[in-house]
């Protein structure tokens, strides 16, 4: 009988593919997290970390614009096509998509902090910097940045190469 496909176990392809979106979900999370931190360091007058925590309604958001985050993450990563070809680390680990990952993720930090200071001037009549008086406020601008970063991140990981 004629086997069209792959010879490599059923089992073996979906260990790799779940492993594969581990890891790649994993790096994610983490620049999703160092993004939160990095922006708090650019946009020193506004104080996300701790502001976040001031009220349940802005922890909420918060919360929900992360698990926005990581569902975009994850469908990234669980819809990439996986290749059975070559050593297991190179399976596991695509250096190019890695790097496209990191582009998106300096590039995500410099337009979100250009464009805020950019709008901020332009409309100089509304007071963006003034969303640091208001716990959920800055849990809305977060949740923002945060799905905002989590579709970059998933145009990284879903673009053909």
């Amino acid at each position: 009988m004629l086997q069209i496909g792959t010879e490599v176990p059923f089992y073996l392809v979906l260990l790799i593919w779940i492993t594969k979106s581990l890891i790649l979900a994993s790096i994610c999370t983490f620049l999703g997290w160092l993004g939160i931190r990095v922006l708090d360091a650019l946009t020193p007058r506004i104080h996300e970390r701790t502001k976040v925590g001031e009220h349940p309604i802005s922890t909420g958001l918060f919360i929900a614009g992360f698990f926005i985050f990581i569902g975009l993450i994850m469908h990234g990563t669980l819809t990439r096509p996986l290749l059975i070809s070559g050593p297991i680390i190179q399976i596991l680990i695509e250096s190019e998509r890695l790097a496209m990952i990191t582009v998106s993720f300096f590039i995500s930090l410099l337009f979100g902090v250009i464009l805020f200071n950019l709008i901020n001037r332009l409309l100089s009549k509304i007071p963006f910097r003034s969303i640091n008086e208001d716990p959920i406020a800055v849990s809305v601008y977060i949740f923002g940045y945060l799905v905002f970063f989590g579709l970059i991140i998933n145009a990284a990981l879903t673009t053909s190469l």
